[in-house]
């Protein structure tokens, strides 16, 4: 009698499995291949096999060679977006959340609204300011613009996270003599750790993956974020597939092992345990 039921839940349970595993397959298809296609020798990559039976480096000397800069300037503008965001981003939030403060409902539907200006308005509104002010083909200018948008986000994330944070804690802090920027930097702080890990992971990865702003505010190749020279990489008659798969392939490690990393910041709770 028991059998039955037992059965059928672990023929569902395979045949999730086998289903699950399907459409993870297919989703990591491209990545696989990205790999495959920068290890085929120059030329070859179109008519590549199913596995690179003679692996060839030299799609990633030239990505190193053609695109090196480009990596350190993606890296360092998305590192710097991303401490900029949350050094903007962690007192307005909490001065939002704890604050009695006239207006706050609107300040918080603006940062909304500044989420749905597109991207092409801001960068060309942008693009007149920067010819005037020197930022134009800068890291300074792409930190600075690529912040426009991680800003609000992170400003929207810690808002609902520090709010959360029970007022027992904060009050325990005064009374016992600290000051309100003790009290933020000493208490509320490390209690929004995963908070701010998942604000500067998503922020990074928005800078990141940043196209638009690289096109419209860099017009010489010294300063040239990693996503605009894979784009200027490829052509009608390229012969370089294998360096634009492995310039691909070294894009995508610094964001991969972000998220490896970050993962458990993300999916622990901060204040777990803090009122006893």
């Amino acid at each position: 009698m028991r059998g039955g039921p037992v059965r059928r839940g672990r023929r569902r349970g395979l045949l999730s499995t086998v289903v699950g595993t399907v459409l993870l397959a297919v989703m990591l298809f491209p990545v696989y291949w990205t790999v495959n296609a920068s290890l085929q020798p120059t030329g070859t990559t179109l008519r590549a096999g199913w596995f690179p039976s003679h692996p060839d480096l030299s799609g990633y000397a030239t990505a190193l060679r053609d695109q090196g800069r480009n990596l350190v300037t993606s890296l360092v503008v998305a590192l710097g977006s991303a401490a900029l965001s949350l050094g903007l981003a962690a007192p307005a939030a909490y001065a939002l959340a704890r604050f009695s403060l006239r207006g706050t409902r609107l300040v918080l539907f603006g940062v909304l609204i500044t989420q749905m200006v597109p991207g092409v308005v801001v960068a060309n509104a942008l693009y007149g300011a920067y010819n005037d002010l020197g930022l134009l083909n800068s890291r300074l200018g792409l930190v600075l613009a690529d912040s426009t948008a991680g800003v609000p986000f992170a400003v929207i994330i810690l808002h609902s996270f520090m709010g959360g944070i029970p007022r027992e804690i904060i009050d325990a802090a005064r009374v016992d003599g600290a000051g309100r920027l003790r009290t933020f930097c000493a208490v509320v702080l490390p209690l929004s750790r995963n908070a701010l890990v998942t604000a500067a992971l998503f922020t990074f990865l928005f800078t990141w993956s940043d196209f638009l702003f690289g096109l419209t505010l860099t017009t010489t190749e010294t300063v040239q974020p990693v996503t605009l020279g894979i784009y200027e990489y490829i052509g009608a008659h390229t012969t370089q597939w294998n360096a634009v798969m492995a310039t691909a392939v070294l894009a995508s490690v610094p964001a991969a092992v972000l998220l490896v990393v970050a993962q458990r910041f993300i999916t622990v709770d901060a204040t777990s345990g803090a009122v006893r």
